[in-house]
């Protein structure tokens, strides 16, 4: 007759099966975690999946009528020792490596090995003995005399898993401590629980729990280094794009400061400032994490402009609509956008090239638009002279947004001719 003891038991073992095979199917699909991390927890969820299983399996022979199944309880329940056994000596070389060693070489791991082979004896010991477990043909489960002996060695292991974590605590972040401080003490107390309420699988929910616990530490963790590593290298790339500011606009800017210095004394005084103010501005940027105002983007940005409309004057005209500015974006977020319009509106046998930037404030969030009135761009074309700088930098942005303001930006064509580029900001994710 099944008992509520027992449907209890097959709902531990069922969320357990869910546990385990959700984690295998993470493990292998995880972009995020490194190869090392991959190959253990696919292991660790792998003798997960196949603890559960032997235990479901026990179960089933338990509840199935019929003495010819006792046979079969008993080599289930060997398996489902046996496969429970090797998740502590794996937690042991996982907690090794994550304390940057390498786990073959630590005598910690030698040790576990060795438990782990006392452990795997005494099971099979078991078999030929009615000291430690057995059960009868009609299927009725006793524990013997030595039954302490199985639970002993399990415990050697979670006391020698403790006695390591201690000892590599300095090795590991806040993130891991925590992760293996949840795995070893959440069956611990579940096995403490089981030894006192007699048939009661907490071990096994608690087990598999305490797996996904980890699990999802450990994988926060490596997400948050991953976007880290991400947010570094855009970062990078975008100090590079300033440091490799095209040749021909310093050229140019130069000579044209070179002309106006005998045609216009004073303009080309305020095109040297404006020139100074620029350089200042996109070195300064280097140096900046995070967002900034978007007030000292659209600066940036009205600085570039005076230059170039000195340079391309009766040719560029800019409009400005800014209608909101009280938000932040990531540095150098605009002003290419803006060059990248002059770089390839502004032709002197087509009509002067308008841009027109504006702002506005909607009800989810913040938005930019940049708009001009030249040939139009694409990102999926191949520029003439193979220049891919605007896919690079635009790709970018585009990142930058993404991680740093959970933003988007878009690009279409204007109606009329010409492009608008579009970006998105939303009030949470803003950092």
């Amino acid at each position: 007759m099944i008992t509520i003891i027992d449907l209890i038991n097959y709902g531990f073992a069922v969320t357990g099966l869910v546990v385990a095979i959700l984690g295998l199917f993470l493990s292998f699909t995880s972009i995020f975690m490194s190869r090392d991390n991959r190959v253990f927890f696919k292991f660790f969820f792998g003798f997960l999946l196949l603890y559960v299983l032997s235990d479901m399996a026990e179960q089933i022979c338990f509840y199935v009528p019929g003495n010819n199944l006792a046979v079969y309880a008993r080599v289930f329940l060997f398996f489902e020792s046996l496969f429970s056994a090797f998740l502590l000596p794996l937690l042991t070389v996982y907690l090794l490596q994550s304390s940057g060693k390498k786990a073959h070489r630590q005598p910690e791991f030698y040790i576990a090995a060795f438990l782990l082979f006392v452990y795997v004896v005494i099971l099979i010991i078991t078999q030929f003995t009615k000291n430690i477990y057995y059960i009868t043909d009609n299927k009725e489960y006793h524990r013997g005399s030595l039954y302490p002996l199985l639970l002993l060695v399990p415990a050697l292991m979670m006391i020698f898993n403790f006695i390591t974590l201690i000892r590599n605590l300095k090795f590991l972040n806040r993130r891991q401590k925590a992760a293996f401080f949840c795995y070893l003490l959440i069956p611990l107390f579940c096995m403490i629980v089981q030894m006192r309420f007699y048939g009661l699988m907490l071990v096994v929910i608690g087990t598999s729990a305490s797996a996904m616990i980890l699990f999802l530490f450990i994988l926060n963790d490596q997400l948050e280094q991953y976007l880290k590593q991400r947010e570094e290298n855009l970062e990078s790339q975008a100090k590079i794009l300033v440091l490799q500011m095209r040749p021909h606009f310093i050229y140019n800017t130069m000579t044209s400061i070179y002309y106006l210095c005998e045609q216009n004394p004073k303009k080309a005084m305020k095109t040297i400032e404006d020139f100074t103010n620029y350089l200042r501005k996109n070195f300064s940027a280097i140096a900046k994490q995070g967002t900034i105002p978007f007030s000292e983007e659209l600066s940036h940005v009205r600085t570039y402009l005076e230059i170039e409309k000195t340079r391309f004057e009766g040719n560029l005209f800019v409009d400005f609509d800014i209608a909101h500015d009280a938000f932040r974006v990531p540095p150098l977020t605009l002003q290419p956008i803006v060059e990248n319009s002059v770089k390839y509106g502004v032709d002197p046998e087509l009509a002067p090239l308008h841009i027109f930037i504006s702002t506005k404030e909607t009800g989810s969030g913040s938005e930019i638009t940049v708009s001009d009135t030249g040939p139009g761009f694409s990102e999926s074309r191949e520029n003439p002279d193979n220049d891919r700088e605007p896919h690079i930098a635009l790709n970018n942005i585009r990142e930058r947004l993404s991680i740093l303001c959970n933003g988007t930006l878009t690009i279409s064509p204007r109606e009329g001719g010409g492009t608008v580029v579009t970006i998105f900001i939303p009030y949470k994710k803003q950092a």
